[in-house]
């Protein structure tokens, strides 16, 4: 946890509680006023005491900041990993670790339902750098294990699955990818650390979008790399460095600032998902309701097993086609309609057409007639009436 008191660890340890390592890995009180919150270190440059006579290990921002680096060592922490590196958006940092693990020809497996940005990223931009990639069921190892080729360095997932909520086996297709000598890469920004840690089920490497709930306040955007190997961390730091996409100093003090209220915040957002599943479950306009947290969900037991709840993502699909889903948007007025999740509003939308829009008439199109839901912590009550009412 840095410096400190006497009675606060210098390093994080993994007796201590995930609220307590929020609050306080990397959160050292400044020395020289004693500052119980990280100061943000707004600053290009550093004065050095003599040439090639670092302070601390600062020369210039882009390559270190003490404001990031206090993100750096508390996402690390909260990951159970080795090393954390921040960075300006969560596909920046998608972009920085496939330019470190991969060169031209290599391949990648990537799920049937990833994320829209992180499948253009693989389709529009890596394929012409000579990158190769598969889609696969991730749910299914089996199916993993089918499209595995001889330079397939890694494999990717989500779990929670954007946006239909799919759960991955971490530990089973861990040991699928690690048989093939490949890394598994585990997106885990629908879960946030607080409800799965995937470094401690076998994964190399968990990517955040720091923008979700990691910040939690839908003001700031980010992105994340946690690893367990430092020798991969190592590689991972000289291309953030020499690419250049980092989490700039009030960033990243944003982040550190959600990071606080993580546990709490995620604890609301799923008792109030809880709520709103019901609701939907029962609803004759709802066709079909995606949440890990259902018993009928294929992933249940599984979600049950490597995560500590079942998160504040639901999708569903509407009764009536494409155009009755969008209406259901329209009419919502609580669940504000836009892009993003994992802050403290509620916000609703239409993969098709918006976040998921880059994945039509691929493997992984989304349902015409989905809607996404990224439950708040509102009132449930408030949040119940209002879905009512859009769905009328």
């Amino acid at each position: 946890m840095g410096s400190g008191a006497d009675d606060t660890p210098k390093t994080p340890q993994t007796q201590h509680g995930f609220e307590t390592l929020a609050i306080h890995a990397g959160q050292a009180a400044d020395e020289s006023t004693g500052a119980v919150v990280p100061p943000i270190h707004q600053v290009s440059t550093y004065k050095q005491d003599g040439v090639g006579g670092l302070r601390g290990g600062y020369e210039y921002s882009r390559s270190a900041n003490p404001t990031r680096t206090a993100l750096e060592e508390n996402l690390a922490a909260l990951e159970g990993g080795r090393r954390g590196l921040a960075f300006a958006s969560g596909l920046a940092a998608e972009d920085c670790l496939l330019r470190t693990l991969l060169t031209p020809g290599d391949h990648v497996v990537i799920p049937d339902d990833a994320y829209g940005g992180t499948f253009r990223l693989f389709a529009r931009v890596a394929e012409r750098w000579g990158v190769q990639w598969s889609v696969a069921d991730s749910s299914d190892p089996a199916a993993v294990r089918a499209v595995l080729r001889e330079r397939t360095k890694a494999v990717w997932v989500e779990t929670p699955s954007n946006p239909l909520l799919g759960i991955t086996d971490i530990a089973a297709v861990a040991e699928v990818a690690h048989g093939a000598g490949a890394r598994l890469v585990v997106d885990n920004t629908f879960a946030s650390p607080y409800l799965q840690q995937p470094l401690a089920l076998g994964a190399d490497v968990v990517v955040h979008s720091t923008t979700k709930y990691m910040g939690g306040h839908s003001d700031v955007v980010g992105g994340a790399l946690v690893v367990a190997d430092p020798a991969l961390g190592d590689e991972l730091a000289f291309h953030q460095n020499a690419m250049g996409g980092i989490a700039g100093p009030f960033d990243s003090w944003l982040v550190m600032r959600g990071i606080k209220t993580l546990g709490v915040r995620m604890d609301r957002h799923g008792e109030n998902a809880a709520r709103v599943v019901q609701l939907l479950t029962a609803h004759p306009k709802v066709a079909e309701v995606f949440y890990p947290g259902l018993p009928t969900h294929p992933g249940h037991e599984i979600a049950a097993k490597q995560m500590r709840g079942f998160g504040g993502m639901v999708s569903f699909r509407v009764e009536g086609g494409e155009e009755a889903a969008v209406r259901v948007c329209d009419r919502a007025q609580l669940f504000t309609l836009g892009e993003s999740l994992g802050g403290v509003e509620s916000l609703i939308e239409h993969p098709g057409r918006m976040t998921h829009a880059s994945a039509a008439g691929s493997a992984l199109e989304v349902p015409a007639d989905l809607v996404r839901l990224s439950v708040g912590i509102e009132s449930a009550d408030d949040l119940l009436a209002d879905l009512t009412r859009a769905l009328e």
